[in-house]
């Protein structure tokens, strides 16, 4: 099986039970991970229901969704990770809410300059982090937050370029 989110999502599709979800999941794929986040009906709620009872509608039906689903979840992302490599994570909105259950939290390297070391050590002296490696993810999160829509773009060009790459000369020699 081919990995490319299509594919997998198409696959999904196919595999998960109809009655999960109210709309096609959304599946994310990065070198390491597949996510998988499905779109849970919302519960009736009384009338006057107030915000926060409404909130906590949402979440206790997400938490329901994550026990009642999760030996077939796993049964499910054993397959997927068999055939393509990655582990599988799950997650469910309803509504306003969205949690994702089983995340990968994945070690990265990266070398920095004296500088921008100093950023995150006044991150964690400020106790905006306990450590470098959680101040840089905050520092990844805020840009993610901030300027999700140049991310965006960036990703959508990115897919326009494998495209022009799988759709150009292929090479005879072996």
């Amino acid at each position: 099986m081919t990995t490319d989110a299509p594919t997998l999502q198409g696959w999904f599709l196919g595999r998960l039970p109809d009655d999960w979800f109210v709309a096609p999941p959304e599946v994310t794929v990065d070198r390491e991970e597949i996510l998988v986040v499905g779109t849970l009906a919302e519960p009736e709620y009384p009338a006057g229901a107030d915000d926060a009872a409404k909130a906590a509608a949402r979440v206790a039906r997400i938490t329901r969704f994550r026990e009642d689903t999760r030996e077939q979840r796993m049964k499910i992302a054993d397959e997927a990770e068999h055939h393509t490599g990655r582990k599988v994570a799950w997650g469910a909105t309803c509504g306003d809410d969205r949690r994702v259950f089983t995340s990968l939290a994945v070690p990265v390297m990266t070398r920095l300059r004296m500088s921008e070391r100093q950023v995150l050590d006044t991150l964690v002296g400020a106790g905006v982090a306990r450590s470098r490696s959680d101040a840089l993810a905050w520092c990844v999160r805020l840009v993610g937050d901030h300027e999700g829509e140049w991310i965006a773009q960036l990703r959508d060009a990115l897919v326009a370029v494998e495209e022009a790459r799988n759709s150009g000369p292929k090479s005879t020699r072996s």
